[in-house]
């Protein structure tokens, strides 16, 4: 029988070295044995309460959108804008305008350029400064187009409208009806509401909507020549209408505050709403010193009328007579911060819109012709 050769024993420098170097073995064997049993032989549910907690909340968390919407929409955005408000009207000290002003053209990108005066030490507060004109020069007005931009900011959707729904951005729409509630004349005909705005059956119904970033120009202007003959304020939530949250939010236009102006152009039924957000409860129209936005108290769903073709309790129903007259880039209204304006009108099928969706645009800027 062959036997294996006798070993001599290992010196003592050599044993301590070999068990100096099985130690992390053997550890390393453990760690992968645990990790090997742990994953092929699972423990029972009851056993890892941490872990079935773990898989509630992922499965939570894969909840229905409007859930979330909801969620959002219980945030104190109203009472948080009006805190807002008040810090906009507290004067700041000379030495500290400069640094805040300073950081604020920074992060938005502002163009002090452009501005009136561009010595950031004349402006008391931070709502001068958002509220700050510009030089007549920097923003002329399209002679040759029936219908331009009321405001600077971001054009976020166009086009006609179809089935009494308006989109607020691609894929998301609202109720016609609920953005400018009903309306005054009363028909018979068991039409559409969009067919009831309309003057022509020849014409159709139009819609644009220019979002105004925090670093634009807050002011807005008349798109057309036009008579403004009623005045409707919606109070209602503050959300923001950032772009990103008017994708998710449906209806957001209808359930935020805004004060739509309503009347006619030369080619029939005409209005500009005025859509206010987070931070931006103050919506002002200069020809309307009666108009308070974002009080502290108001009625769900409730709007409040205001008509300039009412003389008393008599209403002027006489064609041409009574009305707020407006001209084509004459200055209508300001925002404490950006927000919307959505433009509804009429015109005849032929009109084109000479826009992109996304793209920048000017106050006075061309929107569309015939």
């Amino acid at each position: 029988m062959c036997r294996r050769p006798a070993q001599l024993p290992a010196p003592a420098s050599a044993r301590g070295a070999r068990s100096w170097l099985r130690v992390p073995r053997l550890a390393l064997r453990h760690r992968l044995s645990v990790l090997s049993s742990g994953v092929c032989r699972p423990a029972p549910w009851h056993r890892r309460p941490i872990a079935f907690l773990g898989f509630i909340l992922s499965v939570s968390a894969l909840r229905p959108l409007a859930n979330r919407v909801a969620l959002y929409r219980t945030f104190p955005t109203r009472l948080v804008s009006r805190a807002w408000g008040r810090l906009n009207r507290l004067d700041l000290p000379t030495w500290l305008r400069k640094p805040i002003y300073s950081l604020y053209i920074w992060t938005f990108g502002v163009n002090m350029q452009e501005a009136e005066v561009e010595d950031l030490h004349h402006y008391k507060n931070l709502g001068e400064f958002f509220r700050r004109r510009l030089k007549p020069a920097v923003r002329p007005v399209c002679a040759a187009s029936c219908l331009t931009s009321p405001a600077d900011g971001k054009i976020l959707h166009f086009g006609r409208v179809k089935n009494s729904e308006v989109e607020q951005v691609k894929g998301v729409t609202y109720s016609l009806e609920n953005f400018l509630g009903p309306q005054t004349r009363q028909s018979k005909d068991p039409s559409s509401f969009q067919d009831h705005l309309l003057s022509s059956p020849d014409s159709e119904l139009f819609h644009v909507v220019v979002y105004l970033a925090p670093g634009d120009y807050h002011c807005f202007h008349s798109p057309t020549d036009w008579k403004v003959e009623l005045r409707r304020h919606f109070p209602g939530s503050l959300m923001s209408v950032n772009p990103g949250v008017a994708r998710w939010v449906k209806e957001l236009f209808c359930l935020n505050e805004r004060v739509v102006l309503s009347g006619q152009w030369q080619h029939g039924f005409f209005s500009l709403t005025a859509v206010g957000a987070t931070n931006v409860g103050s919506i002002r129209v200069y020809f309307d010193q009666e108009l308070r936005t974002n009080t502290p108290r108001y009625s769900k769903g409730s709007f409040h009328d205001h008509s300039y073709v009412a003389v008393g309790d008599q209403v002027k129903s006489a064609a041409g007579e009574g009305g707020v007259a407006l001209l084509k880039g004459q200055p209508v209204g300001e925002f404490n911060l950006g927000s919307t304006i959505v433009l509804l009108f009429e015109a005849p099928r032929d009109f084109s819109f000479s826009l992109q969706p996304g793209q920048r645009i000017r106050m006075g800027e061309a929107l569309g012709s015939l």
